[in-house]
């Protein structure tokens, strides 16, 4: 189970009200305007609402302990939840690139004003203060979903700092055809996460290595008692891993010194990594000139 879920939750429901506030403000600001780039960039901005609503659907259903039909839990319903996500934004992203071809052939200029602008520039500096907020609480609880979402936030903000500058520069005289460029360029931005999401999730489910196979390697043969290590395995995600392994011993090592040997492993493990990991050990005896030769133990 996630430590420090209930304050996570909190977070990610703080970060929700405020990203469906700037999302909201963008979409509606750039619909009375006129501006495909601001309306582009507030459904972009929706994303990171999305991507909060999975955080707080995951610690959720990570709460749930494990049941005679599920005795791995029930994390993986986080993941599919992911995959809905990322192709509603593909769809998203298909669409707002496909409105921003068609105003290259009937362009219409934005009705830019002073007051349109400042509010842009507020929905910029909510944005800032919300990834700063968000990896300072993340490092501070240890939650790979709270840091993670602040680096999504983070470049949410290249985005309104390029729709910001090209409507600016609109107003100062450059042609109105700027701002479609703009809006088709968050279109990719809005793919791209699309594909984050999509690439991240599928690999979660398809059991993709989570943790560096030498690291873990390194940290085992720390312990003297342990002459070698293989068939290192990882799948999960950062916030909880699964992870076996083989590693040889003495063969006149007793059952309880291995026991007790394994029980170190594990907690180092977490040490390192900062990380819940369940761990599943598979002791075997140390035969010098097989291990040394081959490289595996059979």
């Amino acid at each position: 189970m996630l430590k420090n879920y209930k304050e996570v939750q909190k977070v990610l429901f703080v970060i929700l009200l405020l990203n469906i506030l700037v999302a909201g403000i963008k979409t509606v600001l750039g619909y009375l305007i006129h501006s495909s780039s601001m309306l582009a960039d507030g459904i972009h901005s929706f994303s990171d609402g999305a991507s909060n609503v999975v955080g707080i659907l995951g610690i959720q259903l990570s709460k749930k302990p494990e049941d005679e039909d599920h005795p791995y839990g029930h994390e993986k319903i986080e993941m599919l939840s992911s995959l809905v996500i990322g192709l509603l934004l593909l769809v998203l992203g298909v669409q707002v690139l496909i409105e921003g071809i068609k105003t290259f052939q009937s362009p219409r200029s934005p009705n830019i004003s002073v007051e349109s602008m400042l509010l842009l520039a507020v929905t910029l500096f909510i944005n800032i203060a919300v990834s700063y907020f968000e990896e300072k609480r993340g490092k501070q609880l240890k939650s790979t979903i709270l840091i993670s979402d602040a680096m999504h936030t983070r470049s949410d903000i290249y985005v309104s700092i390029g729709v910001f500058f090209s409507l600016l520069a609109i107003k100062m005289g450059l042609p109105s055809y700027v701002d479609t460029i703009m809006s088709c360029v968050v279109s990719f931005f809005i793919l791209h996460a699309s594909w984050e999401i999509l690439r991240d999730n599928v690999g979660i489910l398809l059991d993709s290595k989570v943790l560096d196979r030498e690291k873990i390697q390194k940290i085992i043969l720390s312990h003297p008692e342990i002459k070698g290590v293989h068939k290192i395995r990882t799948r999960g995600t950062l916030a909880h891993v699964y992870m076996d392994l083989h590693i040889l011993v003495d063969k006149n090592m007793s059952v309880e010194e291995a026991h007790c040997l394994s029980h170190h492993l594990e907690h180092d493990l977490q040490k390192e990594f900062e990380i819940e990991i369940q761990v599943l050990i598979h002791v075997e005896p140390y035969r010098k000139v097989c291990y040394v030769n081959q490289k595996k133990e059979i």
